[in-house]
């Protein structure tokens, strides 16, 4: 990985996940116990980062991830992607009720 990747990596990070990612990714672990949903959300930003990371890496821009055939480890981390957000959004739906 180069300099250039791992600090836009570590950007990325730090806007998902806010001010403790930018002192380590060990920082963004809450010492307390989380709610399914914080822990979900957690998942789907650390997913996001490393989505972009590698898509920037091979050369796509992230915005085009609906519009493109992606190579099986990308795809792998859509779907990941969108299952979780498909779980945030039905927990949403029972706290809602």
């Amino acid at each position: 990985m180069s300099i250039q990747s791992s600090t836009v990596s570590r950007r990325l990070t730090a806007l998902c996940c806010g001010e403790a990612a930018r002192h380590s990714t060990i920082a963004c672990r809450k010492m307390f116990t989380m709610s399914s949903t914080d822990e979900l959300n957690r998942n789907l930003c650390e997913l996001d980062a490393e989505f972009d990371r590698v898509m920037r890496a091979r050369g796509f821009d992230p915005a085009q991830a609906e519009n493109i055939a992606l190579p099986s480890h990308l795809a792998e981390l859509y779907a990941e992607r969108e299952k979780i957000r498909a779980q945030i959004e039905e927990s949403k739906g029972k706290t809602n009720d």
